[in-house]
């Protein structure tokens, strides 16, 4: 049911928002009025449906991951003439943000308030009221959820923002004050909260009962959400934080509190423990045996044990195509291959000892090659000439990038991977099929990637995005407490070991190291959400909320020399246009990129045709 809803959903919301190119500029010319839609309860039920489509079109989704992705020092669109070049070189602002929710957001919150202020007036059939009877207040839990979503999705990316009154359901052309004036962070927080408490007790905990629901927002969610947002609420970017001490309402009320609370990392760490507390949710473990396996099936199966919040995608191969490698011989994945990871994504990613490779005793090495086995999403295949920078890692690095001489799919594909460059490769190159649009680094995305899509034969992926899964639960916990404690405490190490239990890896504290210490867990756990969630969209908000993006996401990235000069080629004493050519310059490291990122890109700019609009009421973000 909840599938076909959503389609008549879309639809309606396509149909009601023809004319409408910002939420605020003016009133769009309703198509569909309210009366026509809240008359009925089967259009009624597609204006819930609607609501929905919220998580598809907010920074949630998972192609507007894989850009935010990029955004970040975890990978490069090194296709031509993308947004995401733009915003990397710092050259966008309040009138050009690729990456700007503010006008679909309090649509979707107008949305939000006309269903409430509706839904209890539609007519019921009289031989449907018991069923309505339960189910109308359930939707309404569900809309009040989506709408502190979107709440919070505008906290994180513009901080101090209006609350829209519940009963604001229509804008004019003359914007109403609520939109003209920005509430403080606590005041912003403690709505999301208290809406997200308002309506927990009302959601069920699951869908067991009912599998044709499954996908819906649950209790787990609500409370997930809570803690989410607390932790947003603890972290460097909005406790405290000086630097927008100026940024005050025009009658002078301050937006971002200036005095830092330590409480707020305990009521993360409340939240947090609540859900797991719960015990309705489970990591996914579906080959605790092989624990690259074990990581990589989350991303390509329709899981709801470990996911608490799914955004539900279609059966395609879409995401392939872009994800996989490239290559024009027939051997090859054959996919776009659109996203060129990055060294420092790489780099990040600890050794089996669970050292990082900085560590002198971790065993790590750039010299030399190595034979052994690989899996190849489908099964162990013997590869060889491997770098040893890739060998005995983390296995989410095996499970989530492609490199040199490894192999995908190895029935259906038998070369290895071949990144480095070749000349004379008639085609047989992941790297250079068309220059200007494939893999600049030496790296391309494995994560998300369906072993059982052939994308020279057949087969179609089947997976949700996992807006919120229960080890971003572990890892909220974990943060929270270390930041709340003098020293970690064994609660801490307990919670994040769960995570990384799943792959393996060993538990921490980790003999000779400082894990032992704040500083020592908090370098760890930033690590742990690095390399956990990479490509899901978190590592572009987590630098901002720590306040490190100005050291990570500014100067240059880096990758392997998969695009040598002429002249490093010819050097080498061999074919220039030979394989051996290519690889024998490959291992080095080489800037990619050069990007900018100033203390005003910690929030958003609020757009400028928004500002104008305010009369000056509306007051903008640092340095926009």
């Amino acid at each position: 049911m909840i599938r076909k809803l959503l389609y008549h959903g879309l639809m309606l919301f396509c149909i009601t928002t023809i004319s409408c190119k910002k939420y605020l500029d003016v009133v769009p010319k309703e198509v569909v009025t309210e009366k026509d839609i809240y008359d009925n309860i089967n259009t009624a039920e597609r204006a819930w449906a609607n609501m929905y489509t919220s998580l598809n079109t907010s920074s949630t989704n998972i192609y507007t991951n894989t850009t935010l992705a990029a955004c970040t020092d975890e990978c490069k669109n090194h296709w031509e003439n993308v947004p995401e070049l733009k915003f990397n070189s710092g050259a966008w602002g309040p009138t050009d943000n690729s990456l700007d929710t503010w006008g679909t957001a309090w649509q979707f919150i107008r949305r939000a308030n006309i269903f409430l202020k509706n839904i209890d007036k539609t007519p019921i059939p009289q031989d449907r009221a018991d069923y309505y009877s339960t189910r109308i207040p359930q939707y309404k839990a569900e809309v009040r959820f989506l709408r502190a979503k979107l709440y919070f999705e505008l906290l994180r990316a513009y901080g101090a923002v209006p609350l829209l009154g519940d009963d604001v359901t229509d804008v004019s052309a003359k914007v109403p004050d609520e939109l003209n004036i920005r509430k403080p962070i606590d005041e912003v927080v403690n709505y999301i909260v208290t809406e997200l408490d308002k309506v927990t007790p009302t959601l069920p905990i699951d869908y067991t009962d009912n599998p044709g629901e499954t996908g819906r927002i649950t209790r787990g969610g609500a409370m997930a959400l809570k803690a989410i947002t607390l932790l947003y609420a603890a972290s460097p970017l909005l406790n405290g934080n000086t630097m927008y001490a100026g940024i005050k309402n025009t009658d002078g009320t301050q937006l971002f509190p200036q005095a830092y609370d330590k409480e707020k990392w305990k009521k993360a760490a409340d939240a947090a423990k609540a859900v797991l507390d719960m015990n309705v949710y489970t990591l996914n473990n579906p080959n605790p045996t092989n624990p690259i396996d074990n990581y990589a099936r989350l991303f390509y199966s329709r899981e709801y044990k470990e996911t608490i919040l799914p955004l539900l995608l279609g059966s395609t191969r879409d995401l392939d195509q872009n994800i996989q490698p490239n290559g024009q011989d027939a051997q090859s994945a054959g996919g776009y291959g659109k996203f060129s990871v990055l060294q420092e994504m790489v780099d990040a990613y600890e050794m089996k000892n669970g050292l990082p490779i900085t560590d002198p005793n971790a065993g790590y090495t750039k010299d030399g090659f190595w034979n052994g086995p690989l899996w190849d999403g489908k099964t162990f295949r013997q590869a060889a000439n491997i770098s040893n920078m890739y060998k005995d890692r983390d296995p989410r690095f095996y499970a989530s990038i492609n490199f040199q001489y490894a192999y995908w799919d190895s029935a259906n594909h038998r070369r290895p991977l071949r990144y480095a460059y070749f000349g004379n490769n008639g085609g047989a190159s992941d790297g250079w099929p068309k220059s200007g649009t494939n893999c600049e680094t030496g790296y391309n995305m494995r994560k998300w990637c369906d072993p059982g899509v052939n994308l020279r034969g057949s087969g179609n992926g089947n997976r949700n995005f996992p807006i919120i899964r229960l080890a971003e639960i572990y890892l909220i916990y974990a943060e929270a407490m270390n930041e709340y404690l003098d020293a970690p405490s064994q609660d801490v190490y307990d919670a994040i070991n769960k995570v990384r239990a799943r792959v393996s890896m060993p538990a921490l504290p980790v003999s000779g190291t400082n894990d032992n210490t704040k500083a020592g867990m908090r370098k760890r756990i930033q690590n742990e959400w690095r390399v956990e969630f990479a490509f899901e969209g978190k590592r572009f908000w987590n630098v901002r909320r720590w306040l490190i993006a100005r050291n990570v996401d500014n100067g240059g990235v880096h990758g392997m020399n998969a695009r040598p000069t002429a002249a490093e080629l010819q050097a080498t004493g061999l074919d220039p246009n030979s394989e051996a050519a290519g690889v024998a310059v490959f291992y080095k490291l080489t800037t990619i990129q050069t990007r900018v990122f100033l203390d005003r890109h910690y929030l958003m700019p609020i757009p400028q045709s928004e500002i104008d609009k305010g009369g000056g009421k509306l007051v903008q973000n640092l340095g926009w």
